[in-house]
């Protein structure tokens, strides 16, 4: 009776993680515990800073982030409403300005996404992400 009770509880834990399991294989190159992705094109805010105008800063953040503060003359553009935002952003670009993608801190993967579909899709040339993102840009205390 006893070693019933056993295998039942097992075959119960084993099914529990079934869709841990599943989950795990279907978004492995998605997982929460990795480290962002490492882009090569990243600039620190004292860099940005001297750039100074022939800047173009794109805010990957959602709209409520946006909506409460952002980075002086950012543009928004993110994935939620990449068709509604984008022609904006490409009225406002020109080949001489930098691209500075930024989202909410280091560990978020959204400007390095949007960084890339804009060199890839629409074909921007000097598009960096924003070391930090929108946190660090508030400790520099700009």
């Amino acid at each position: 009776m006893r070693a019933i009770l056993i295998r039942q509880v097992l075959w119960l834990v084993g099914l529990a993680f079934l869709p841990a399991i599943g989950q795990a294989l279907y978004y492995r190159g998605d997982a929460a515990w990795q480290q962002p992705p490492t882009d090569a094109a990243q600039v620190s805010v004292a860099q940005a800073r001297s750039w100074d105008a022939a800047v173009l800063w794109i805010d990957a953040r959602p709209d409520e982030q946006f909506t409460t503060a952002h980075v002086p003359g950012a543009i928004q553009l993110n994935e939620d409403a990449w068709d509604k935002l984008l022609p904006k952003v490409l009225a406002a670009w020109s080949t001489e300005r930098k691209v500075i993608v930024y989202c909410s801190r280091q560990t978020c993967n959204l400007s390095h996404e949007v960084a890339e579909r804009l060199r890839k899709e629409d074909g921007l040339k000097n598009v960096y992400v924003l070391q930090g993102g929108w946190e660090e840009w508030q400790k520099s205390g700009q």
